[in-house]
């Protein structure tokens, strides 16, 4: 009995975090680990922000030479991000 009362309210959250868009920022928060552990630390402390809307990934670098990097490799980024975490990501924006 209490594993399905368990089962049901983390299926209530997932509808809920769905109907309120907190899907997208949860995954971006996964996003976020994952460029933590790809990149350097002092690369990483240059990425502001990571936003993702309806699959387009928005990033905010202050590093001119780490914006250069994502600019050149995009769709590298794409398919090492959706690889590995699963997730379908149409385009970045680099900010």
């Amino acid at each position: 009995m209490r594993k399905k009362r368990e089962f049901h309210s983390s299926e209530l959250v997932k509808s809920l975090a769905k109907i309120y868009g907190f899907d997208e920022i949860l995954v971006s928060f996964k996003i976020k680990d994952f460029l933590r552990e790809y990149l350097d630390e002092s690369l990483f402390n240059e990425i502001e922000q990571v936003r993702l809307n309806k699959g387009v990934l928005s990033l905010k670098i202050k590093s001119p030479l780490l914006k250069n990097d994502f600019q050149m490799r995009k769709s590298f980024y794409i398919n090492k991000i959706s690889s590995e975490l699963g997730i379908e990501i149409t385009q970045i924006i680099i900010l």
